[in-house]
């Protein structure tokens, strides 16, 4: 079992950054494939990017490519999204979990769910 905790939320203008951290613990970080997921105001959850164990392959939704970036650090235990060109159709809460595959866009394949950090994006 893994325990996954969001941070780096908050409230940015329309163009700005954010980095997003999930820090993980219990079992082997480098064990699962990892992936972050959004859910605006709403609207379904929906996959934003995923990421292999090792981190050499990446995955992302086509409303993000080019503008988000996911990475981890497994000697860090910590999995990251490099958020730019912000828009306020980002605004969500936003979710980190854990697969023991990888690259699946379905939620449904994510055993471990962190309790998400919210994401504001403003005009």
């Amino acid at each position: 079992q893994v325990q996954l905790v969001e941070s780096g939320g908050g409230k940015v203008q329309a163009g700005g950054s954010l980095r997003l951290s999930c820090a993980a613990s219990g079992r082997t970080f480098s064990s699962y494939g990892m992936a972050w997921f959004r859910q605006g105001p709403g609207k379904e959850r929906e996959f934003v990017a995923a990421i292999s164990w090792s981190g050499s392959s990446t995955s992302y939704a086509d409303s993000m490519k080019g503008r988000f970036t996911i990475s981890r650090d497994n000697a860090k235990n910590t999995l990251y999204l490099q958020m730019n060109s912000l828009k306020p159709e980002d605004t969500a809460v936003y979710y980190c979990a854990a697969s023991t595959g990888w690259g699946t866009r379905s939620q449904y394949n994510y055993n471990y769910w962190g309790q998400g950090t919210q994401v504001t994006v403003s005009s």
